[in-house]
């Protein structure tokens, strides 16, 4: 149960579906009264929230009175990051991403009754899950095919560029994985979204149009997104960070714009 005492808690959860312990850190304002509307951020790559300064980041966002009372529960990846973050169902070119169903099945499954349980309290508010590159593609994958638990998703420098081909093997833009299950998907699920990506993310630019691919690949999700019929910025949020890199200093200092975003007052 949720008190007034708390505010940052270590936990540990048995995965059937990863088979192993996974490592959570869960952060909550610590003047809960228990009749609060309270929401929910999953955040992946959850080992970095110590050196990002989320958790003192979140008691000046909660002093200046920016945003409301918020769950977060920073799920610590494992050696096999790169395999479990990805596309559910559909591994990239190299294999990459084969095990992202069955982390999508411990979130959805396993992760979310934990939460519930230990909060003791519904969450009655917004549901998110956002994450950073590989880990901010599979936030991005899992709202998208379970916008019955998430109501938006937050992505830093997120690894859209995630592909079933090679570049070497007759690679065309239609091959990138996400975009292609967006296109595929019947209807509109019922989320927000907030993207972000930095100027000097990379250096890589694969069509030759000035431009690196992790914004041709971002600003072309958001493509995707407004032929389904979401807004900007009613929908969608687009933030590029200039000067940005891929990088755990420039995710940090995107994440407050975030959070005042999704769980603003």
């Amino acid at each position: 149960m949720l008190n007034q005492h708390s505010g940052h808690q270590s936990r540990t959860l048995n995965s059937v579906f990863l088979d192993r312990e996974v490592q959570l850190d869960l952060f909550f304002p610590e003047d809960l009264m228990g009749n609060e509307k309270l929401n929910l951020l999953l955040l992946n790559d959850g080992q970095d929230a110590e050196q990002m300064g989320l958790e003192e980041m979140l008691a000046a966002l909660y002093s200046d009175q920016k945003i409301e009372p918020l769950l977060v529960v920073a799920v610590h990846a494992s050696a096999e990051r790169v395999m479990e973050y990805g596309v559910a169902g559909i591994p990239d070119y190299a294999g990459r991403g084969a095990r992202a169903g069955a982390y999508a099945s411990f979130v959805n499954q396993e992760l979310l009754p934990y939460i519930a349980a230990f909060c003791g309290m519904p969450i009655q508010g917004k549901k998110g899950i956002a994450g950073y590159s590989l880990g901010g593609l599979a936030a991005f994958d899992i709202a998208w095919k379970n916008p019955e638990n998430f109501d938006l998703t937050g992505v830093f420098s997120g690894s859209f560029w995630w592909r079933s081909k090679d570049l070497k093997e007759n690679y065309t833009e239609q091959d990138r994985i996400m975009h292609e299950v967006i296109r595929q998907t019947a209807g509109k699920p019922a989320l927000k979204f907030w993207l972000m990506t930095g100027t000097e993310d990379e250096t890589a630019d694969r069509n030759k149009n000035g431009i690196i691919d992790s914004i041709d690949d971002t600003i072309d999700i958001i493509r995707e997104l407004l032929s389904k019929d979401y807004s900007r910025p009613g929908d969608i949020f687009y933030y590029e960070m200039v000067g940005g890199k891929h990088d755990l200093k420039s995710w940090a200092k995107a994440m407050p714009a975030f959070l005042i975003w999704a769980f603003g007052r």
